[in-house]
């Protein structure tokens, strides 16, 4: 983005001809051809934890604030419980519908650090079961929230922020179009540990040519019958104009 000059010789950046501040995020479902995103409520919570409560789903719970519920009631209190009640933010249970499996709640993700007045929104703490991990429900669910971000609420920028030793979390960033922006060191305390975090973004004038991948690798057509991709998801790296 080039710099423009001001009456003063300074640098300035270009005008956003007719902004306004956009709209918090409200309740909405959103549906695609492998998934269905339901804003989270306490009927989401036995299968929640179905899906993401055993001893062997510890791991998924390493990055996150919460630590891993020992049981349905607390998955209901100590997760769905504070997120349904959020002010300012919105989070979706994510169903898969692709027939792989019941169609029950299977992963987190939420709207957070929405800023309506300059169009930003982050999306945050992302949670997969191990069964919804690279599946097209997965990644279809994030080109959901992206665009719907972009197209429908007319947000400029969408962020992923991660703790920068989740390297999983990386590598959905970049996959997804996500442009690496830095890292912020010593940026929280989390579970008693210091972390780092690592911030992406993809802006509004991104989104077409990300969608257009999102849309190629997502197309039946890129699949054999077992359900193997044909072709990676690639996405080109924006320029630098």
């Amino acid at each position: 983005m080039s710099p423009h000059v001001n009456e003063h010789g300074q640098a300035v950046g270009p005008e956003v001809p007719g902004w306004s501040p956009r709209t918090p995020p409200v309740p909405v479902v959103l549906e695609g051809r492998y998934v269905r995103l339901e804003p989270v409520a306490a009927a989401h919570a036995e299968p929640l934890f179905e899906a993401l409560g055993a001893a062997e789903d510890a791991p998924l719970w390493t990055y996150r604030p919460a630590a891993q519920p020992a049981d349905a009631a607390a998955m209901a209190r100590d997760v769905v419980a504070p997120l349904a009640a959020h002010t300012g933010a919105l989070t979706f249970a994510i169903v898969p519908t692709d027939g792989a499996g019941p169609a029950r709640a299977a992963g987190l993700a939420t709207y957070w650090r929405v800023e309506p007045t300059h169009g930003v929104v982050e999306i945050s703490g992302v949670l997969f079961a191990r069964r919804l991990q690279r599946t097209r429900a997965a990644t279809e669910a994030m080109h959901l929230m992206i665009g719907h971000a972009i197209e429908e609420w007319g947000y400029r920028r969408v962020e992923w922020k991660c703790d920068a030793l989740n390297e999983p979390s990386r590598r959905a960033a970049a996959r997804l179009g996500f442009t690496y922006e830095g890292r912020f060191r010593q940026h929280m305390v989390t579970k008693g540990r210091s972390r780092d975090t690592d911030w992406f973004s993809l802006l509004d004038g991104e989104w077409p040519t990300v969608r257009a991948a999102h849309e190629r690798w997502l197309d039946p057509a890129n699949f054999h019958a077992d359900g193997r991709q044909r072709a990676r998801l690639e996405v080109p790296p924006p320029s630098q104009g």
